[in-house]
């Protein structure tokens, strides 16, 4: 009885095995092509997110903010990376190198764009921008914040400095351009409004900034809500890599802090910018996932 019960077990299991489906075949793959737009507009779409939100490179085309940043038409520009994510949370200081999109009185002159006309080059231009090979719009600028909202500014004093609040700043990054002279044009004191910033070009003597742009005096400061981000890092051509200085020019100028007073110290000051790196780090991530993937895919449709 046993033994007829294990070989009914044995050859109901033979037949079980016999009836088995077969394995299924394997699923085609898509072929290179046809995964690479796929690809290709993944990378798009982190490129234009990490723009809008993290950081883009931006091309200096005039030499208004020489030596710290070079460009000059028909030249190569430096392409610098400018940080969105660090005016979330604080506002423009003193010695920031500021991207800020010209408000009205700065561009109220301006001769129509022909990119407005010509949709073709308009889209060329988009292109262009996303890694900093042209100026993104005609009407950005870059420059350095001098003084904030409430501040008084004028020009000059007796050794030809700018004073803010009655104190003469402390400008090492100012270039005189050969043949320009190594004095300021002189100003009359302008209270800067609030919510706005004071912005002019470390070349001092070849800069269209505050002191002129609107007719000068309040007209020619910059609201805050046109700043798009701050300049952080030359990223090209590789022989200008480096950091972009943000020297405080009324530092020197600040008295003392009061016994009892508060200061933020070094780190609390720079977490902004830690968070503005951090948050790069997924986009960068994603970015190297779809180099990857386009490897991974051209391996496998190859012969």
């Amino acid at each position: 009885m046993v033994d007829h019960v294990n070989q009914s077990s044995s050859e109901g299991g033979d037949e079980s095995a016999e009836q088995a489906p077969a394995s299924k075949p394997k699923k085609k793959q898509r072929s290179f092509w046809k995964e690479l737009p796929i690809l290709i507009g993944v990378a798009l779409v982190l490129a234009f997110l990490i723009q809008q939100f993290i950081g883009r490179p931006y091309m200096i085309p005039s030499g208004s903010m020489e030596q710290t940043l070079h460009g000059c038409p028909g030249c190569t520009g430096d392409r610098v990376l400018v940080d969105k994510v660090t005016y979330l949370f604080t506002d423009p200081s003193p010695g920031d190198v500021v991207v800020f999109k010209g408000p009205q009185p700065w561009t109220e002159n301006d001769a129509p764009s022909n990119d407005s006309s010509n949709p073709i080059a308009g889209f060329f231009r988009q292109i262009g921008s996303v890694v900093g090979l042209a100026p993104p719009d005609e009407k950005d600028f870059v420059k350095r914040v001098i003084a904030v909202g409430g501040q008084t500014v004028e020009c000059c004093d007796d050794n030809n400095r700018v004073l803010v609040d009655g104190q003469p700043l402390d400008e090492p990054y100012i270039y005189w351009e050969p043949g320009s002279g190594n004095e300021q044009a002189e100003f009359d004191p302008v209270r800067v409004p609030d919510d706005s910033v004071w912005m002019m070009g470390d070349n001092r003597n070849n800069s269209s900034d505050s002191r002129y742009q609107g007719g000068g005096g309040a007209r020619g400061a910059v609201p805050l809500d046109n700043v798009i981000g701050k300049a952080r890092v030359i990223v090209l051509p590789p022989s200008r890599w480096q950091g972009v200085s943000d020297h405080d020019p009324q530092e020197a100028a600040m008295p003392a802090a009061a016994p009892g007073t508060f200061n933020a110290p070094a780190w609390q000051q720079g977490l902004p910018a830690a968070i503005g790196v951090a948050g790069a780090w997924p986009a960068l991530w994603a970015g190297r996932r779809t180099y990857a993937g386009i490897v991974r895919v051209w391996r496998r449709s190859g012969p």
